[in-house]
């Protein structure tokens, strides 16, 4: 079986390489475009592939996402029909990504923003600050990223709910879904973390009309897509005193560009897209595994719904 990688421009494509021959030494394994036989090519790895590429390759069955996120495949207008497609459900990446936003919550209950501001400014004024038992976290989005997060912070003493499309049940995480719910869900949200797929209909789902739902001082973390959230609107609820900060983890266009507005407000934190990152030798088990059953005709592992657009 050949897997052939395409993410023209990444930096460590050797390592993916590597790490698949490593998982299973009797793959083939081509880098894009210097690969062979496009006719003959079923499997393909990828990370922001490039527009009309999947056209080169017409018995594709399989394309793989090198990380969380689908909708950099989904974009495109060329994707063959019958083509599955997979996305990374990796442990680490989950538990890389709980402890990011664990990191967040408790620089927001102590302030840490704030300091980090004042020590700019050369301003020494301490304040009070808050115990995890006295903050609600709402989780919107319950998938897999979204329970590892909530599990982390149960763990460690915060009340914790979540949303969710469909109907969940969760051990210590009181779940909400569907809109129905959704507006009740938001009220209890002292903290909000968006940890949903981007769809059509989650796009700029960060919005006024959801931070009016919020509870007044509510602080946002967005380590979802940069696209869920209308920015102006955050803009104004920040300066309204609706949201009492907001720590962003993507954006809409990255890298930020110099002259975003938000590298200069007192209450927005920024991280460059660092919350979790893809390890190639772990991810690869997983591809390896896929693969072998494509050889099969078995079903594949974290296969995604096109429709759905998750």
């Amino acid at each position: 079986m050949k897997i052939v990688i395409v993410s023209p421009g990444r930096s460590n494509l050797d390592q993916w390489k590597n790490a698949l021959l490593e998982s299973s030494p009797d793959l083939e394994v081509e880098v894009y475009p210097e690969d062979t036989d496009p006719d003959e090519t079923e499997f393909i790895l990828t990370w922001n592939p490039p527009e009309g590429v999947f056209e080169h390759y017409p018995n594709l069955k399989v394309i793989s996402s090198m990380g969380a996120g689908i909708n950099h495949i989904l974009k495109h207008s060329d994707l063959p029909k019958d083509a599955v497609i997979t996305k990374v459900n990796d442990q680490n990446l989950k538990q890389d990504l709980s402890v990011f936003v664990l990191t967040l919550v408790l620089d927001h209950l102590r302030n840490m923003p704030l300091y980090f501001h004042q020590k700019q400014q050369k301003v020494w004024t301490p304040s009070g600050y808050s115990r995890p038992r006295d903050k609600t976290v709402g989780i919107i989005g319950v998938g897999a990223i979204g329970q590892e997060i909530g599990k982390v912070l149960v763990k460690n003493g915060f009340e914790v709910k979540g949303w969710s499309r469909s109907e969940k049940q969760l051990d210590s995480i009181e779940c909400f879904h569907g809109s129905d719910q959704f507006n009740e869900f938001l009220s209890h949200c002292e903290i909000a973390i968006c940890t949903l797929p981007l769809t059509n209909e989650t796009s700029g789902i960060l919005d006024n009309k959801l931070f009016s739902k919020l509870p007044d001082g509510a602080y946002l973390i967005n380590v979802g897509r940069g696209a869920h959230l209308v920015e102006n609107d955050l803009w104004e609820a920040l300066d309204s005193g609706k949201l009492s900060g907001a720590a962003l983890d993507v954006f809409d266009e990255e890298p930020l560009p110099e002259d975003h507005p938000f590298w200069e407000h007192p209450k927005i934190s920024i991280t460059p897209h660092t919350a979790s990152i893809t390890d190639p030798v772990s991810i690869s088990k997983t591809v390896a595994q896929n693969a072998k059953r494509l050889q099969r005709r078995e079903k594949l592992l974290d296969t995604i719904s096109v429709e759905k657009g998750y």
